[in-house]
């Protein structure tokens, strides 16, 4: 008989799923809009459970898209600046008609699309569910005229949770395509000043006012030259104000690349895993619902504004018939 258990909910007027360990007490709700993880309560092994994730309070503000929270990223991740991009010999805008400044393209479609469960699972030592959309067509999203069928498949542990995210060209033409995911944690403590945070990285990207990274290689910078070089072995965030990527990552013996977030008074960790890509770090400064209370550990497959850059334009090109998938997961350990 199967340990974790599945059931469907509701997020006001929205379906949820609920993915549970009844023996550890570990749950996960992810909503059908966007495929947005809304909870995630892992096995409390101090004896306190805790939702780890600082997600949407309701209905209205997924709706809205306040934050981002949770958000999976694609068929692009971060920004596009002024919200267009040549590819294949053409110029595409993403946001026809808008006028400047209010030219702010980010974060992809899928996150306000509702998915399809495809396939959900339960066993002893995990529960599984896959999430799927052929919304991104030729016509449906300006600026964006390719066909790219999205999966994001969620896995949950007593300790972790994984997502698996893919996109298909199903098209007769090639593609641009990145994704990523952009999670709020908290870890117990009011702000996040007083946790210690490691990125395993050896270069930061440098951006313009608005987010966007410098030319060529400018954008790099050895992570030791800046004043973020401490997160590289871990340090207190206390007053750092970051909105930063760091790339380079370098993974350990087993190939698996980890960020990690501790909090020093319990030895409590919370560690992001991916297995390529960059890490975006937001301490979450411009929030306007409960700024600086929760991080932002965002791994992506590529660095903002990649549909613009020359150096990633074999990075983002997905032939027709072509499948990418990403894998990036959290877990929580505790000392002892």
């Amino acid at each position: 008989m199967a340990r974790f258990t599945v059931d469907e909910g509701r997020f006001g007027s929205l379906d949820t799923i609920r993915l549970t360990d009844p023996g550890s007490g570990a749950s996960a709700v992810i909503a059908r809009r966007g495929a947005t993880l809304l909870s995630w309560i892992p096995a409390p092994g101090d004896g306190r459970p805790s939702d780890h994730v600082d997600g949407y309070l309701d209905e209205a503000e997924l709706v809205e898209q306040a934050g981002v929270r949770s958000g999976v990223m694609a068929p692009f991740s971060n920004r596009i600046r002024d919200g267009r991009y040549p590819f294949d010999g053409e110029t595409h805008d993403l946001l026809p008609g808008v006028p400047e400044p209010q030219r702010t393209a980010y974060h992809g479609f899928l996150r306000e699309i509702d998915c399809t469960v495809v396939d959900v699972g339960t066993g002893e030592s995990e529960a599984r569910l896959r999430l799927a959309t052929d919304a991104v067509r030729p016509g449906a999203f300006a600026g964006y005229p390719f066909a790219i069928d999205l999966e994001v498949g969620y896995t949950l542990t007593a300790t972790g949770l994984t997502l698996d995210i893919s996109g298909h060209n199903v098209g007769d033409r090639v593609a641009p395509y990145g994704c990523g995911w952009h999670p709020y944690f908290r870890l117990g403590t009011r702000d996040v000043d007083l946790l210690e945070l490691q990125v395993p990285a050896r270069t930061m990207i440098r951006t313009d006012p608005d987010l966007i990274p410098l030319a060529d290689t400018q954008a790099f910078v050895p992570l030791a030259d800046t004043e973020h070089a401490g997160f590289a072995g871990a340090a207190a965030i206390g007053d750092a104000v970051l909105d930063v990527a760091f790339a380079n990552l370098v993974a350990e013996p087993d190939g698996i690349i980890r960020t990690r977030l501790r909090d020093p008074r319990t030895g409590r960790t919370l560690v992001v895993s991916q297995h390529t890509g960059l890490m975006h770090v937001f301490t979450g400064d411009t929030l306007d619902r409960e700024p600086r209370t929760s991080i932002a550990l965002e791994p992506v497959e590529l660095m903002t504004d990649a549909f613009n850059r020359p150096d990633c334009r074999q990075a983002i090109t997905l032939e027709p018939g072509a499948r990418r998938d990403f894998r990036c997961g959290v877990e929580i350990t505790t000392p002892g």
